[in-house]
């Protein structure tokens, strides 16, 4: 069952001994923070959790699904996140 965003929000309240709206105050910042890095073009790096950067896709032929017809997908950046070391040996476990 997936955690959404109050949830986590609540969590971290509880943890650090504040307010769900601090923590919810905390989560938007984080992520605020990573997405105008990312918008830059430069990577986030969280030591041993993991690295979120942008990806260039580049522009390619495709099928749609419905008729068979070919089409042209354009060129597009995503957002990407790599899992470190650490984390990888926590899920493992």
């Amino acid at each position: 069952m997936p955690v959404k965003k109050s949830q986590l929000a609540q969590i971290l309240a509880e943890r650090m001994g504040v307010s769900k709206k601090q923590g919810v105050e905390w989560i938007d910042a984080f992520t605020d923070e990573i997405t105008k890095v990312l918008r830059k073009g430069d990577k986030v790096n969280i030591t041993g959790f993991g690295i979120f950067k942008v990806s260039d896709r580049k522009a390619r032929e495709g099928i749609n699904p419905r008729t068979g017809e070919k089409i042209h997908i354009k060129a597009s950046k995503k957002p990407r996140f790599t899992a470190g070391k650490l984390l990888k040996e926590a899920i493992a476990m």
